[in-house]
């Protein structure tokens, strides 16, 4: 009796520690390799944004403006990771991505795909009032320690079209409501090209935690993630967000990585990083 007591004290144990396992997630705008000479050319900081990946070690990030040769040197240099994403102008490899790259020993991608921000997100199209394509990429992942699974988005909102700013939000709230049938953990991540107080942030925070608000430590860095690389000017404008399902999700921890390296930083946008852990009945 005293031996299947202990089992199961044992497997209770375990049970717990992997259901409190904490995954850190990462959304990151790395800049498209956009202009070729100069401080600010990926060539020169291409190396620094892999690096900075590398020491914070998120096991899924997501990027937005990467370009195909942006994405062949994230794929090449970071050789524990895969990505799941297409090209935004032809759905193959053509245009920015908004792709989501997981690390690989610890997870699998279930079923990934790719929508457009769009009157037809099924295929490559321009939406609204947009000024260029936008898409969302998604997938859902299986942890390969404890079998959990959950959803991650990553998307990349028009910075123009106010008509396609305010469609966007609500198409992607569809599309989660659409794939998540057995009511999983949800991640949505991305450059919003918004503002906290605007409406269409106010939409998804009804359906969706900003990670920042339910963060249980003190969020860390500035208030804003778009720098513009104005290296001598406060971060203000916050228009990147990691959003986490309510009740299936525990944010302990929220920040803006504001790292510099000779007054300079690594891309016109900081990067977003979470710490979570999943919450199940």
């Amino acid at each position: 009796m005293k031996k299947l007591v202990g089992f199961m004290i044992v497997c209770f144990c375990v049970g717990a520690i992997c259901a409190q396992e904490t995954t850190k997630i990462m959304t990151y705008n790395i800049k498209l390799d956009y202009p070729k000479e100069g401080k600010n050319s990926w060539e020169n900081r291409k190396d620094w944004i892999t690096g900075q990946i590398n020491f914070y070690e998120p096991r899924i990030f997501g990027v937005q403006e990467a370009l195909p040769n942006q994405m062949q040197y994230l794929d090449s240099t970071l050789v524990d990771f895969d990505y799941v994403g297409v090209g935004r102008d032809d759905g193959k490899s053509s245009g920015e991505y908004s792709a989501i790259f997981y690390n690989k020993i610890h997870f699998k991608p279930i079923k990934s795909g790719t929508f457009w921000l769009s009157e037809t997100p099924e295929k490559v199209s321009m939406g609204w009032d947009a000024v260029c394509n936008r898409v969302c990429t998604y997938a859902l992942f299986k942890n390969k320690s404890t079998n959990q699974k959950f959803l991650v988005f990553n998307t990349h909102f028009d910075h123009v079209g106010k008509t396609a700013r305010i469609e966007s939000p609500k198409l992607i709230i569809r599309k989660i409501k659409e794939l998540n049938i057995k009511n999983l953990p949800v991640v949505l991540m991305g450059d919003f090209n918004l503002e906290p107080e605007t409406e269409n942030i106010q939409y998804i925070k009804k359906h969706l935690y900003d990670s920042k608000e339910i963060s249980e430590s003190v969020p860390f860095g500035p208030e804003g993630t778009f720098n513009g690389f104005h290296f001598d000017k406060p971060v203000t404008r916050r228009i990147d967000y990691i959003f986490t399902s309510k009740k299936t999700i525990k944010v302990k921890k929220y920040a803006v990585l504001s790292d510099s390296k000779d007054c300079k930083y690594p891309s016109d946008h900081l990067p977003v990083l979470i710490e979570m852990s999943l919450l199940f009945d």
